[in-house]
């Protein structure tokens, strides 16, 4: 597929992150598409019908191209004594917040079939694909369906395995990002060898031949143009449009990405058992050393406490998912932060191309 074909779905090369837990709902979707950028919905956690529903809503809010998020499902790999033990770790954490932990075992079958079910019954313009690689016979039913595919990858070699199946697009997801890694295989052994964006965009147009959209630590519209110029054909921000209105992340995770309690982010297996980028709070120094790879097993364990720190207002209890330059963001609506964003790619093009006639 050209980029064309992609970026021709949306006036300015922004993509907003699907973020998963309730933050990309249908009202950011539709701000951020009838502004010119391409809006996401996030099925992850959804049901098959909670995530009909929110395109359905959409559908009402705007007509222009939108994509829906899915979580591949995930091999069994969990170690359960590794999992029993990080359950005794919490057990302070379940008298504190006086709630009871989540069931490990609470399921790692989503719903995925019966959501692509309704993808291909009820077409959406773009799905994209987090935690592996889609099958062929997926990618070609939803091409069929008249639907673009796009798949995030951490690495060239996982870029290469996108191409292989068949999707129209890669998402280079570098180690900035904020929330999950979209790592296709979760390894322990690979923790802490993530790529920085600029490299990995530089690594994959070296192995693929595919358009790529750019994510990671994106806040300003200088750092958009620099990855098109590397070689993206658009750019994906998540934590940009956390603290927009429409958003629907707590207050207080909002408040969080510049309140100065809040100075650093880190990737955890604290919360999920999958590396995930967030603030650095209580729960993620005193649990993250010692969560294991568990995935969605540690999920729903830890599930029920970070829902009562949210309703018992303590951000140092929730997930406070972030990229790096979480300091950076601006509390605007989603569809001005687009065109600030939209004005600041054209500067920045206007300042390459001054500074090159003036060689």
């Amino acid at each position: 597929m050209s980029s064309s074909a992609l970026t021709d779905l949306f006036p300015h090369p922004i993509v907003q992150a699907p973020m998963a837990g309730g933050v990309s709902v249908p009202q950011l979707a539709g701000a951020v598409a009838e502004a010119g950028g391409l809006g996401f919905l996030a099925a992850g956690y959804k049901t098959a019908d909670g995530m009909y529903q929110e395109i359905k809503k959409l559908r009402g809010l705007t007509g222009r191209p939108f994509g829906v998020n899915l979580f591949m499902p995930q091999p069994e790999y969990a170690d359960p004594a590794a999992v029993e033990v990080y359950a005794h770790q919490l057990a302070g954490e379940a008298t504190w917040y006086d709630t009871e932990l989540g069931d490990p075992d609470g399921g790692r079958d989503d719903g995925y079939d019966a959501k692509l079910a309704v993808l291909l019954d009820n077409p959406v313009p773009v799905v994209s694909f987090h935690f592996g690689v889609p099958s062929s016979d997926v990618l070609d039913s939803l091409r069929r369906a008249g639907t673009l595919t796009l798949v995030t990858a951490t690495t060239a070699e996982e870029a290469l395995a996108v191409q292989r199946a068949g999707a129209d697009a890669v998402i280079v997801q570098g180690v900035e990002a904020g929330g999950h890694q979209g790592t296709h295989r979760d390894n322990p052994e690979a923790d802490g060898s993530a790529i920085g964006l600029l490299s990995l965009i530089a690594q994959v147009r070296e192995t693929v031949d595919l358009p790529l959209v750019a994510a990671g630590g994106l806040m300003r519209g200088s750092q958009i143009a620099a990855v098109l110029a590397a070689g993206a054909s658009a750019a994906q921000l998540g934590t940009a449009f956390l603290a927009t209105p429409e958003s629907g992340a707590h207050a207080l995770h909002k408040q969080a990405l510049t309140n100065p309690l809040f100075v650093r982010t880190e990737l955890t297996r604290a919360f999920s058992g999958r590396p995930a980028r967030g603030l650095v709070n209580r729960f993620l120094r005193e649990h993250g050393p010692y969560a294991p790879a568990a995935y969605p097993e540690v999920h729903h364990l830890t599930s029920p406490l970070r829902k009562k720190a949210a309703a018992s207002g303590d951000a140092q209890g929730m997930a406070l998912w972030a990229g790096q330059g979480h300091r950076m963001v601006r509390e605007l609506p989603a569809g001005e932060l687009v065109a600030v964003l939209a004005a600041e790619i054209e500067a920045a093009r206007l300042a390459l191309v001054g500074g090159g006639e003036c060689l």
